[in-house]
């Protein structure tokens, strides 16, 4: 992919946690056409292949995904179509015209028996409906051998939308005690710091001439690594008053004890070395993006 201009970008998913985040960034380095899915039904694939060809971008950004993981287990047609057959047509459009598709997967792509962190080329096991759909869709793209970024993330927070900082600091406020899951470690990642790694990637790949070698699968977490439990603590520890007037009591469980519609996998360590070889790219720590995150929840408002 080699771009003489400044590049155009289209930008799908911009309401959501990771696409409100990085149009700011994507409007640093190029010009961005941003559309949620409400305007581009993405269930509907005739629509998101004339849409693309429409507007002929330099660089699509997928940042739509069907995330609800539990709900994915009753409604898996509708997962399916969202995270495989969108980012399919994605891609071939995008392998039509040379252009460069980046796309956003999961940990969930893996089963979690691994004792070590997982590497983009260990095979993917996903044990749940979300999984499957996301493992798939990361199939389909590389089946189209379009021009592509693959970043697997997980456990992706921000001061806006649905996710597991501001759901606790709500319940917060109306319970004494949580019982939260200590046996499932991950690397809780903000949207914020996907954003800004995303567009680096981008800025050393445009700078470089777009060379084939850099496409393919990345993992990109924050570092560090805590279980659910141990997320909730530092959240609660780091909270502002105007954010908690009182801590509640935390209580580890294992998983068993916590049952629910979706297995997730023990381990969703995602190891990011080669993204930090490749590019040069690391992202903060997990409790640095704690506190970015808690004082963008105080500077909008707070906690509604």
């Amino acid at each position: 992919m080699v771009v003489n201009h400044r590049p155009n970008t289209l930008l799908i998913g911009k309401n959501g946690q990771v696409g409100y985040d990085i149009l700011p960034e994507l409007e640093k380095i190029s010009n961005v056409t941003a559309i949620d899915v409400e305007t581009l039904d993405l269930t509907r694939p005739d629509d998101v292949r004339q849409f693309v060809r429409s507007l002929r971008p330099d660089i699509v950004v997928n940042a739509a995904a069907y995330t609800a993981v539990d709900k994915a287990e009753s409604e898996p047609e509708l997962a399916e179509a969202i995270n495989a057959t969108a980012p399919e047509v994605l891609a071939q459009e995008v392998a039509r015209t040379g252009s460069l598709l980046v796309h956003y997967s999961t940990d969930y792509v893996f089963d979690g028996t691994k004792s070590d962190p997982y590497v983009e080329e260990d095979p993917v096991c996903p044990i749940n409906a979300y999984g499957r759909t996301k493992a798939e869709g990361e199939k389909s793209i590389r089946r189209a051998g379009c021009r592509h970024l693959i970043f697997r993330t997980s456990w992706v927070f921000s001061y806006r939308g649905n996710n597991f900082l501001l759901t606790i600091l709500r319940l917060a406020r109306q319970r004494d005690e949580f019982r939260i899951v200590n046996d499932q470690i991950g690397a809780p990642t903000s949207s914020q710091s996907l954003a800004s790694a995303t567009v680096e990637v981008l800025q050393h790949i445009l700078s470089a001439g777009g060379a084939d070698e850099n496409w393919g699968t990345y993992h990109m977490t924050a570092a560090g690594e805590t279980s659910w439990f141990g997320f909730a603590s530092e959240v609660f520890r780091q909270a502002s008053p105007e954010l908690l007037n009182k801590v509640p009591q935390l209580h580890p469980i294992p998983t068993s004890e916590y049952p629910t519609p979706a297995r997730r996998p023990s381990n969703s360590r995602l190891n990011c070395e080669k993204l930090r070889s490749k590019f040069g790219v690391i992202l903060p720590h997990w409790r640095d993006s704690i506190v970015r995150v808690l004082a963008l929840v105080n500077a909008t408002g707070g906690i509604s």
